[in-house]
């Protein structure tokens, strides 16, 4: 017969058992702080391992500083020539030869034309002839005044036989003097069967081609020469502003006669212009129809980036502010509403959007006439790093060197202020 083997804790006592739990109890106890200490540990070295946060973004801001800004008027204008010379058949004949290139620049006194010069070398030839006729006839007709004076004293003829000998001696006379004109003439025009360039300049396209009969019932026009290396600019203006214009060149502000450098001319594309121009108030009427008058700049012209008939902007100046605000235009941005925004940041480091007033451009920086104060540090790069209320590291701004890529005008602000 089998029995069940008994548990060795059956045959305590009630306060054994109590006494045996209580003592496992204090054994567990000890072990939970070991526990808690290997959890916190382990925490510790779980911090340890973690990538330490990135620093702020880095932007290139200016630190906005009063400064002489000339501000200026923007006018429409069109470019002339210095001078323009229209060459034409100076007589008539058959065109043999063109001896420039069309759209070349040629220089004054260059061979242009050739016009078939027989017909007028037989002219000179016939004007030489008649000068020697003339002059065969002059000394008959001295000889003769010569032999009627000493006859006429002697009584051997009569007073109106000398006096009709005196007058064929100055008939003669005059005859050879309209010889020798018609022999100049004919020299003349035979010199004009080569056409030359009046002036130095750029020529267009020939108006004849060889074979062409010109100047037969006027002067033929032949090519047209523009001398661009220098040219003019005519610009409209009101009236009411002349008398301004005027004022800032008496006081030497450099928009006027005053200032050598008076004009910026700014092309279609936006590009200034490297050459500065004068500006000239000769010759200035009031149009009564428009009440505008047209002024006229003289812009030097070596690369003959301007041609004769090109619309183009022109900024004169008025005044100069001399505590103006600028910032650079690529600092500027839009917000929703169009509003000129720019991103500033602020004394603890964080940026913010900034709503402002601009007053004009002068080159390529905005005149800012609100929203700004001198001091203030506004974000030129990196707008594209932040956002508003963003910690950021800021260092001064470094211009794009002269002929490098300019850097795309930002939008961040506009974002962010919408």
């Amino acid at each position: 017969m089998h029995y069940a083997k008994a548990n060795p804790g059956d045959d305590l006592s009630p306060r054994a058992r109590l006494h045996r739990r209580m003592t496992h109890l204090r054994k567990l106890g000890g072990l939970l702080p070991a526990a808690l200490l290997l959890l916190g540990l382990g925490a510790c070295r779980a911090a340890a391992d973690a990538p330490p946060a990135p620093p702020p973004p880095e932007v290139s801001v200016i630190e906005v500083q009063m400064e002489p800004v000339t501000l200026r008027d923007e006018l429409p204008g069109r470019v002339a020539p210095l001078r323009l010379a229209e060459v034409r058949a100076r007589v008539a004949g058959v065109v043999l030869k063109r001896s420039f290139t069309e759209g070349s620049e040629v220089k004054e006194g260059q061979t242009l034309f050739v016009i078939d010069p027989a017909p007028l070398k037989a002219a000179v030839d016939s004007a030489a002839a008649a000068l020697a006729k003339g002059q065969a006839n002059l000394g008959q007709a001295e000889a003769r005044a010569k032999r009627a004076t000493a006859l006429v004293q002697e009584g051997l003829v009569s007073r109106e036989a000398y006096d009709d000998a005196l007058a064929a001696q100055a008939m003669a006379h005059a005859e050879i003097a309209q010889a020798r004109s018609a022999l100049s003439l004919a020299r003349l025009n035979l010199g004009y069967a080569t056409v030359t360039a009046p002036i130095s300049g750029r020529i267009g396209g020939a108006l004849v081609t060889e074979g062409a009969l010109v100047g037969q019932a006027e002067a033929t026009p032949l090519a047209v020469i523009q001398q661009i290396d220098t040219v003019y600019v005519d610009i409209k203006q009101p009236a009411s502003q002349l008398t301004r214009l005027r004022r800032a060149a008496l006081d030497g502000a450099p928009g006027g006669e005053a200032g050598q450098h008076a004009a910026i001319l700014v092309l279609d594309d936006g590009v200034e212009h490297p050459e500065k121009g004068e500006l000239l108030f000769s010759g200035i009427s009031v149009d009564p129809g428009t009440g505008e008058v047209t002024l006229r700049a003289r812009f030097p012209n070596p690369s003959r980036l301007l041609l004769p008939g090109m619309f183009v902007r022109v900024k004169l100046a008025k005044r100069v502010d001399q505590a103006a605000l600028t910032v650079p235009q690529q600092a500027v941005g839009r917000d929703g509403g169009g509003n000129a925004t720019v991103l500033v940041v602020q004394p603890d480091g964080k940026t913010a959007v900034r709503q402002v007033q601009t007053g004009g451009v002068d080159h390529d920086r905005y005149i800012v006439t609100s929203g700004l104060n001198a001091g203030d540090k506004v974000v030129v790069e990196g707008h594209q790093k932040v956002a508003p209320g963003a910690e950021v590291r800021a260092v001064p701004f470094t211009p794009t060197p002269a002929g490098s890529a300019a850097a795309p005008a930002p939008a961040p602000a506009a974002s962010a202020a919408r």
